[in-house]
């Protein structure tokens, strides 16, 4: 435990940081913590690569525990609109977190033998937009309104151009796409620092 306690600290605090940050917007389409929590594939990966699948997996675990407190946190903090944190939003975090590091973890596990980028990207990729999806989805789309019914989530639903440009969608779809593209362009950038940690940590592994 005590060699993945920096992976778990690390983890811990991207997702702290993520449901602080989450409440502050960047702009029309995005909050802060759409710059913070993509970090999180990148401590899963680092770990992956050093120390094993089963040191990612229980850095996943522990970030998962910590975003479950998180949202229990939310959820009795009052803002302007009610909740900071509904039960489709804690829900939907929850899911799309856990589901979208797990497949992080087995892609890049799969992919560990080849070149060194193609692991961490691949795995990147494909769990940042599994998680886009699944949050999303859950949290803001008419289809799961069964989750928490009183919920009122119209606003999410409201039809506007996508991204303000392009063709109508719900104003939830625009929030996603934002967020994705966010995700993408980290996922390149972040095998620098992937690179440079492994390689300090571990030069073997590098």
């Amino acid at each position: 435990m005590t060699r993945i306690f920096p992976g778990v600290i690390a983890m811990a605090a991207i997702v702290v940081a993520s449901n602080i940050l989450v409440q502050h917007l960047f702009g029309q389409w995005l909050t802060w913590g759409a710059f913070t929590y993509p970090l999180a594939f990148l401590v899963t990966d680092v770990m992956n690569r050093v120390y094993g699948v089963q040191a990612a997996r229980r850095v996943v675990v522990a970030g998962f525990v910590v975003g479950v407190v998180c949202s229990l946190i939310g959820t009795q903090i009052s803002g302007e609109f009610g909740p900071l944190v509904t039960l489709r939003i804690a829900i939907g975090s929850g899911v799309a977190f856990l589901a979208a590091q797990m497949l992080d973890v087995a892609i890049f596990n799969r992919l560990r033998g080849g070149a060194w980028w193609r692991a961490p990207l691949a795995s990147t990729l494909i769990g940042s937009s599994v998680d886009t999806i699944l949050f999303f989805s859950i949290a803001f789309s008419a289809t799961f309104i069964f989750i928490e019914p009183l919920n009122d989530i119209s606003w999410a639903g409201e039809v506007l151009p996508l991204l303000g440009v392009g063709p109508a969608a719900p104003l939830w779809v625009s929030l996603a796409l934002a967020d994705w593209l966010v995700k993408l362009t980290l996922a390149v950038l972040a095998l620098v620092p992937f690179r440079a940690i492994v390689t300090r940590i571990s030069p073997d592994t590098a």
